[in-house]
Protein backbone atom coordinates (compact mmCIF):
# COMPACT_ATOMS: atom_id res chain seq x y z
CA UNK A 1 0.00 0.00 0.00
CA UNK A 2 2.98 2.58 0.30
CA UNK A 3 3.78 1.95 -3.47
CA UNK A 4 0.07 2.72 -3.96
CA UNK A 5 -0.24 5.36 -2.11
CA UNK A 6 3.03 7.14 -3.49
CA UNK A 7 2.30 6.01 -6.61
CA UNK A 8 -1.19 8.04 -6.65
CA UNK A 9 1.13 11.07 -5.14
CA UNK A 10 3.70 11.18 -8.38
CA UNK A 11 0.55 10.63 -11.08
CA UNK A 12 -1.51 13.74 -9.13
CA UNK A 13 1.47 15.61 -9.13
CA UNK A 14 1.85 15.09 -13.02
CA UNK A 15 -1.74 16.47 -12.94
CA UNK A 16 -0.88 20.08 -12.16
CA UNK A 17 -1.00 22.42 -14.67
CA UNK A 18 3.13 22.68 -14.84
CA UNK A 19 4.95 19.62 -13.89
CA UNK A 20 8.43 19.44 -13.68
CA UNK A 21 10.40 15.99 -13.43
CA UNK A 22 14.11 16.13 -12.29
CA UNK A 23 16.12 13.65 -9.73
CA UNK A 24 13.68 11.14 -9.37
CA UNK A 25 11.51 13.61 -8.14
CA UNK A 26 7.90 15.38 -9.82
CA UNK A 27 7.35 18.80 -8.64
CA UNK A 28 3.99 19.99 -9.30
CA UNK A 29 3.47 23.89 -9.96
CA UNK A 30 0.37 25.67 -10.86
CA UNK A 31 1.08 28.97 -12.15
CA UNK A 32 -2.24 30.13 -10.61
CA UNK A 33 -1.50 29.86 -6.99
CA UNK A 34 1.72 30.50 -4.65
CA UNK A 35 0.26 28.64 -2.05
CA UNK A 36 2.71 25.66 -0.28
CA UNK A 37 -0.05 23.04 -0.30
CA UNK A 38 -0.39 23.33 -3.44
CA UNK A 39 3.01 23.80 -5.35
CA UNK A 40 5.01 20.79 -3.57
CA UNK A 41 7.22 17.92 -5.06
CA UNK A 42 7.44 13.79 -4.33
CA UNK A 43 9.77 11.76 -5.21
CA UNK A 44 9.01 8.17 -7.46
CA UNK A 45 8.92 4.88 -5.79
CA UNK A 46 12.51 3.85 -4.82
CA UNK A 47 14.50 6.94 -6.25
CA UNK A 48 17.53 7.04 -4.99
CA UNK A 49 18.48 10.76 -5.70
CA UNK A 50 21.84 12.26 -5.24
CA UNK A 51 22.93 15.40 -3.60
CA UNK A 52 23.29 16.69 -7.15
CA UNK A 53 18.88 15.70 -8.06
CA UNK A 54 18.12 17.63 -4.42
CA UNK A 55 19.93 20.99 -5.77
CA UNK A 56 18.34 20.08 -8.68
CA UNK A 57 14.72 20.08 -6.77
CA UNK A 58 15.39 23.36 -4.86
CA UNK A 59 16.66 25.44 -7.98
CA UNK A 60 12.79 24.62 -9.71
CA UNK A 61 11.46 25.93 -6.40
CA UNK A 62 13.19 28.62 -6.19
CA UNK A 63 12.83 29.82 -9.94
CA UNK A 64 9.55 29.81 -9.52
CA UNK A 65 9.85 32.15 -6.43
CA UNK A 66 8.53 28.99 -4.28
CA UNK A 67 9.51 27.53 -0.81
CA UNK A 68 10.61 23.62 -1.31
CA UNK A 69 8.28 21.42 -0.21
CA UNK A 70 7.89 17.58 -0.62
CA UNK A 71 4.77 15.21 0.81
CA UNK A 72 5.56 11.30 0.39
CA UNK A 73 5.65 8.03 2.18
CA UNK A 74 9.12 7.86 3.20
CA UNK A 75 8.95 3.59 3.50
CA UNK A 76 8.29 3.63 -0.12
CA UNK A 77 11.50 5.84 -1.06
CA UNK A 78 13.77 5.26 2.09
CA UNK A 79 16.72 6.85 0.86
CA UNK A 80 15.10 9.82 -0.11
CA UNK A 81 14.86 11.46 3.31
CA UNK A 82 18.88 11.42 4.41
CA UNK A 83 19.28 13.04 0.76
CA UNK A 84 16.98 15.96 1.70
CA UNK A 85 17.90 16.27 5.26
CA UNK A 86 21.91 16.81 4.19
CA UNK A 87 20.41 19.81 1.94
CA UNK A 88 18.63 21.13 5.14
CA UNK A 89 15.13 20.37 4.26
CA UNK A 90 13.05 19.90 8.28
CA UNK A 91 9.92 18.09 8.98
CA UNK A 92 7.03 20.57 8.76
CA UNK A 93 4.55 17.61 9.77
CA UNK A 94 4.30 13.42 10.34
CA UNK A 95 0.85 12.28 9.27
CA UNK A 96 -0.24 8.98 9.51
CA UNK A 97 -2.92 7.97 6.59
CA UNK A 98 -5.84 5.79 6.33
CA UNK A 99 -7.84 3.57 3.71
CA UNK A 100 -10.53 2.20 3.08
CA UNK A 101 -11.76 -0.44 0.33
CA UNK A 102 -15.33 -1.32 -0.57
CA UNK A 103 -15.17 -4.21 1.78
CA UNK A 104 -14.71 -2.13 4.67
CA UNK A 105 -16.78 0.84 3.91
CA UNK A 106 -19.46 1.36 6.40
CA UNK A 107 -22.29 4.01 4.59
CA UNK A 108 -24.04 6.06 8.30
CA UNK A 109 -27.85 4.78 8.30
CA UNK A 110 -30.97 5.96 9.62
CA UNK A 111 -33.65 8.67 8.58
CA UNK A 112 -33.15 12.36 9.70
CA UNK A 113 -29.20 11.50 9.29
CA UNK A 114 -27.52 14.80 7.26
CA UNK A 115 -28.43 14.20 3.24
CA UNK A 116 -25.43 14.25 1.08
CA UNK A 117 -25.63 15.83 -2.24
CA UNK A 118 -23.45 17.05 -5.11
CA UNK A 119 -23.13 20.85 -6.31
CA UNK A 120 -24.63 21.62 -9.29
CA UNK A 121 -24.34 25.37 -9.33
CA UNK A 122 -21.36 28.19 -9.55
CA UNK A 123 -23.41 28.74 -6.04
CA UNK A 124 -23.06 25.80 -4.96
CA UNK A 125 -18.92 25.88 -5.23
CA UNK A 126 -18.87 28.63 -3.49
CA UNK A 127 -20.81 28.10 -0.75
CA UNK A 128 -18.83 24.86 0.04
CA UNK A 129 -15.25 27.12 -0.24
CA UNK A 130 -16.72 29.80 2.10
CA UNK A 131 -18.00 27.03 4.47
CA UNK A 132 -14.52 25.05 4.67
CA UNK A 133 -12.33 28.26 4.95
CA UNK A 134 -14.36 28.41 8.05
CA UNK A 135 -14.47 24.90 9.09
CA UNK A 136 -10.47 25.41 8.74
CA UNK A 137 -10.60 28.56 10.89
CA UNK A 138 -9.45 30.65 8.27
CA UNK A 139 -6.27 28.89 6.90
CA UNK A 140 -7.24 30.09 3.85
CA UNK A 141 -10.10 32.75 2.48
CA UNK A 142 -13.04 31.80 0.51
CA UNK A 143 -12.33 33.09 -2.96
CA UNK A 144 -13.58 32.59 -6.42
CA UNK A 145 -10.16 30.52 -7.35
CA UNK A 146 -11.46 28.10 -4.59
CA UNK A 147 -14.38 27.56 -5.85
CA UNK A 148 -12.87 27.32 -9.34
CA UNK A 149 -10.85 24.42 -7.83
CA UNK A 150 -13.65 22.13 -6.20
CA UNK A 151 -15.58 22.70 -9.73
CA UNK A 152 -12.40 21.19 -11.99
CA UNK A 153 -11.79 18.62 -9.25
CA UNK A 154 -15.35 17.15 -10.40
CA UNK A 155 -14.10 18.09 -14.08
CA UNK A 156 -11.47 15.91 -13.97
CA UNK A 157 -12.85 13.03 -12.30
CA UNK A 158 -12.79 13.71 -9.19
CA UNK A 159 -15.95 14.44 -6.99
CA UNK A 160 -17.21 16.93 -4.20
CA UNK A 161 -19.88 16.24 -1.72
CA UNK A 162 -21.38 18.31 1.02
CA UNK A 163 -24.99 18.65 2.86
CA UNK A 164 -27.02 21.83 2.77
CA UNK A 165 -26.90 23.87 6.06
CA UNK A 166 -31.34 24.73 6.90
CA UNK A 167 -30.58 28.60 5.48
CA UNK A 168 -29.64 27.42 2.39
CA UNK A 169 -26.02 27.50 2.98
CA UNK A 170 -22.98 24.42 3.02
CA UNK A 171 -22.71 23.48 6.72
CA UNK A 172 -19.93 21.31 5.31
CA UNK A 173 -18.03 19.14 2.62
CA UNK A 174 -15.27 17.44 1.51
CA UNK A 175 -13.52 16.40 -1.75
CA UNK A 176 -11.83 13.40 -3.69
CA UNK A 177 -9.53 13.56 -6.36
CA UNK A 178 -9.48 11.64 -9.67
CA UNK A 179 -8.59 7.63 -9.17
CA UNK A 180 -5.18 7.06 -10.25
CA UNK A 181 -3.00 3.83 -9.45
CA UNK A 182 -6.46 2.10 -8.31
CA UNK A 183 -7.26 4.62 -5.88
CA UNK A 184 -7.62 8.27 -4.87
CA UNK A 185 -7.20 10.67 -2.13
CA UNK A 186 -9.52 12.01 -0.39
CA UNK A 187 -9.39 15.75 1.75
CA UNK A 188 -10.48 18.62 2.60
CA UNK A 189 -13.18 17.36 5.51
CA UNK A 190 -14.55 20.28 6.80
CA UNK A 191 -17.52 21.09 9.22
CA UNK A 192 -18.91 24.91 10.05
CA UNK A 193 -18.59 24.90 13.95
CA UNK A 194 -22.09 25.64 14.57
CA UNK A 195 -22.86 22.37 12.41
CA UNK A 196 -20.23 20.04 14.05
CA UNK A 197 -21.47 16.80 16.31
CA UNK A 198 -24.46 16.30 13.58
CA UNK A 199 -22.75 13.58 11.49
CA UNK A 200 -21.78 16.12 8.41
CA UNK A 201 -17.97 14.88 7.81
CA UNK A 202 -19.02 11.04 8.32
CA UNK A 203 -21.79 11.54 5.52
CA UNK A 204 -20.05 13.63 3.43
CA UNK A 205 -17.03 11.25 3.72
CA UNK A 206 -18.86 7.53 3.37
CA UNK A 207 -20.42 9.13 0.03
CA UNK A 208 -17.25 10.38 -1.37
CA UNK A 209 -15.63 6.97 -0.96
CA UNK A 210 -18.93 5.35 -2.30
CA UNK A 211 -19.10 7.67 -5.63
CA UNK A 212 -15.33 6.33 -6.25
CA UNK A 213 -15.68 3.03 -5.46
CA UNK A 214 -18.39 2.93 -8.07
CA UNK A 215 -15.69 4.07 -10.64
CA UNK A 216 -13.63 0.69 -9.79
CA UNK A 217 -11.56 2.29 -7.59
CA UNK A 218 -10.11 -0.12 -5.21
CA UNK A 219 -9.46 1.82 -2.10
CA UNK A 220 -9.43 5.43 -1.03
CA UNK A 221 -7.15 7.20 1.64
CA UNK A 222 -6.74 10.15 3.37
CA UNK A 223 -4.85 12.10 6.61
CA UNK A 224 -6.33 12.94 9.39
CA UNK A 225 -5.61 15.99 12.12
CA UNK A 226 -6.43 14.96 15.64
CA UNK A 227 -8.19 12.34 17.09
CA UNK A 228 -11.72 13.08 16.97
CA UNK A 229 -11.68 13.25 13.40
CA UNK A 230 -9.79 9.39 13.32
CA UNK A 231 -12.63 8.05 15.39
CA UNK A 232 -15.20 9.73 12.22
CA UNK A 233 -13.17 8.27 9.07
CA UNK A 234 -13.12 5.29 11.17
CA UNK A 235 -16.42 4.72 12.13
CA UNK A 236 -17.12 4.84 8.22
CA UNK A 237 -14.26 2.23 6.92
CA UNK A 238 -11.06 3.32 7.08
CA UNK A 239 -8.30 1.65 8.78
CA UNK A 240 -4.31 2.78 9.46
CA UNK A 241 -1.56 1.77 6.49
CA UNK A 242 1.38 4.26 7.18
CA UNK A 243 2.49 7.44 7.04
CA UNK A 244 3.46 10.11 5.11
CA UNK A 245 6.00 12.79 5.84
CA UNK A 246 6.12 16.33 4.79
CA UNK A 247 9.39 18.38 4.54
CA UNK A 248 10.32 22.00 3.74
CA UNK A 249 13.45 24.26 3.74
Amino acid sequence: MHDNVQNFAVAHLLRRPAPVETGGFVAGFDPATDSPYVNYATPFPGAVPADRDVTSLIRAFRERGLRPRLEFAPDAAPAVEPALRRAGFRTEAVHEYLVCTPVTLAVPGGDGGPVVRAPRSDEDYRAIDTALSEAFAGEFGPSEAGAARLRRTEEQGGAVRFVRAPDGTCAGGALCSAPAEDTAELAGVGTRPAYRGRGVAAAVTAALAEATFSRGTSSVWLEYSGEGSRRVYERVGFRPQGTRLYLTL
